[in-house]
């Protein structure tokens, strides 16, 4: 009689562990917290493809974590668009969707691909580079597609998302200069040996390089690129090399502020950095639970042994 009590008191217990340990977790990922308007800076701007069906925009504002439309500006990319940002083909079909929401100026650039195994070319560095060379910086961006796409039409859902929704025209200038060496960036780590990543540190570490010396030739634009060539080991044909030559030459004639483009990729990479070291804090909560319930459950079942 007394075992057979026993077994139902643990039960009892392992019932209501899981549900304070179930209510736990809804409140510490916010989950009960309603969504309020920033009336700072406005509702933050979704711009959805063009070419979406409705199922489609349906599944992208669920991953852009649209709740409510009423809270965000909701708006639609085009072909037209990416003519007029990038000079793109405007009869392109567009699926890539984005979300931009506006934070307080030292926040930095924070890129979110929500979908990455649809966005097949472009990474959350090679995003950030472009976008802050085409003046945009301090807000939190999501991007996702509901098919596989090369990721750089999501760019102009972004220029759009801007424009629209602060009130500021961007310059074309600096947005053609930008899909450009989002577009050089994708080819370079397609070449052999080379990955995204090591392309986006070669870009980063320019920047960084013409922000520190202010270079006032191409020759001058040359010599820092070749140093940090040299410094990352990566080797580029020819072509490629003056490639890059060409396209920083550009930006520095457009009077570009590297020096901004510095702080601000600086606070994404603390950014990164932080969000790896909670991702690896949080799996290693969720394996101790793991280890918890399974020790829990092996106690229970030499109950009945």
């Amino acid at each position: 009689m007394f075992k057979h009590t026993r077994k139902w008191i643990v039960f009892a217990l392992f019932f209501l562990l899981c549900i304070t340990i179930s209510t736990s977790a809804i409140a510490s990922n916010g989950e009960n917290n309603e969504d309020s308007i920033n009336e700072k800076f406005g509702l933050p701007v979704v711009v959805y493809g063009s070419a979406l069906t409705p199922s489609q925009k349906e599944e992208v504002r669920t991953l852009l974590g649209v709740k409510d439309p009423k809270m965000v500006k909701e708006l639609t990319v085009s072909g037209e668009d990416l003519e007029r940002y990038i000079k793109g083909n405007k009869h392109s079909n567009m699926y890539s969707s984005a979300k931009i929401t506006l934070k307080d100026s030292g926040s930095g650039l924070y890129i979110n691909q929500v979908t990455p195994e649809n966005i097949t070319a472009v990474s959350d560095e090679m995003y950030a580079n472009a976008l802050l060379t085409a003046g945009i910086q301090d807000a939190v961006v999501d991007v996702a597609s509901p098919v596989k796409v090369s990721g750089h039409s999501a760019l102009v859902g972004i220029y759009k998302a801007y424009d629209e929704g602060e009130g500021t025209e961007l310059n074309t200038e600096h947005t053609e200069v930008a899909n450009e060496e989002l577009s050089l960036a994708s080819k370079l780590a397609q070449q052999e040996g080379l990955d995204k990543d090591k392309i986006s540190e070669l870009l980063t570490e320019i920047k960084k390089e013409i922000a520190a010396q202010n270079p006032a030739t191409k020759e001058d634009i040359e010599k820092i690129i070749n140093e940090q060539l040299k410094t990352l080991e990566i080797k580029l044909s020819p072509e490629d090399r003056q490639l890059l030559i060409d396209l920083f030459e550009k930006m520095r004639s457009l009077n570009i502020n590297f020096d901004n483009v510095k702080s601000q990729l600086e606070s994404l990479s603390k950014d990164i950095q932080s969000r790896i070291e909670e991702a690896v804090g949080d799996k290693g909560f969720l394996q101790a639970i793991g280890d918890f319930f399974k020790n829990l459950i092996e106690g229970i079942k030499s109950l009945f042994s």
